[in-house]
């Protein structure tokens, strides 16, 4: 991002969210697929699935009926989810919960150690912490087990950006849900229009036929616009030259993963 001069339109909340998106997300694919992170599924025998699963939706607590969860999560079909939820009832959706983000503060530790410092720790730290919940119960609790991993025990910051980046990818989730469903979009449409396509949807436990990928694609465009405006709320904490700082940070991040992959 250009260097402000002011309150330019480049580096507005709303903009700075965007922009944050695709590093965020790639640091989030990165360590959720670390053969080292997916190490802890097999030490809790658990499968690949139950460990992601629970893991994410651990967070809010062991008792949660499938039907709250798949309101929750949104996206995922509801037999999926409800195999891999009674996978994981031996050990505890919420000790799976809390092991993964275990696996998510040592992968920081020890691949983001020289692209962390206490300064991008801290912008993190104001964005996830002005973050509106609202109807975002994942992200909600993500965000307080998160907390309460790094207040725990002293923490590098190399973990903490890691677990805050996991918390701003929740975050982010959360918004595309409700932006998804405010313009009429179907849970499976959802995926079809995302990313991954296809490949996501029947990762999430879905079925084909699939519709059309061009048939809801406009409506998503719309949708990511909307979950900018909302994730955007968040990064109203810093001011302009904050927001392009952390923005230019996280993407040094990414790039370093990146690397980091391409070296293993």
């Amino acid at each position: 991002m250009a260097e402000p001069r002011g309150e330019s339109p480049s580096v507005t909340p709303e903009l700075a969210a965007a922009a944050a998106v695709r590093p965020v997300g790639e640091v989030e694919s990165a360590w959720t697929t670390d053969p080292g992170v997916l190490r802890r599924a097999r030490a809790l025998a658990l499968n690949g699935w139950s460990f992601y699963l629970a893991g994410r939706a651990g967070v809010l607590g062991d008792d949660v009926h499938p039907e709250t969860l798949a309101a929750a999560l949104g996206t995922v079909a509801p037999d999926a989810l409800r195999t891999g939820w009674d996978a994981a009832r031996p050990v505890g959706p919420s000790t799976v919960a809390a092991a993964r983000l275990a696996e998510c503060a040592r992968w920081g530790t020890t691949t983001l150690a020289e692209v962390s410092d206490n300064r991008l720790a801290d912008l993190l730290t104001r964005v996830v912490g002005g973050a509106d919940a609202v109807a975002m119960p994942v992200f909600a609790a993500t965000r307080a087990m998160v907390s309460a991993t790094i207040d725990a025990a002293p923490t590098a910051d190399s973990a903490q950006v890691a677990l805050l980046v996991h918390a701003l990818a929740e975050h982010r989730a959360g918004a595309m849900l409700l932006a998804c469903r405010a313009l009429g979009l179907r849970p499976v449409e959802v995926l079809i229009a995302g990313p991954e396509g296809e490949q996501e949807a029947i990762t999430c436990g879905w079925s084909p036929p699939f519709p059309p990928r061009i048939s809801v694609l406009r409506r998503y465009t719309l949708a990511t616009a909307l979950a900018d405006r909302i994730t955007g709320c968040a990064y109203a904490v810093l001011d302009a030259g904050e927001r392009v700082e952390l923005v230019d940070r996280l993407t040094t991040v990414a790039a370093a993963v990146a690397n980091c992959s391409t070296a293993g």
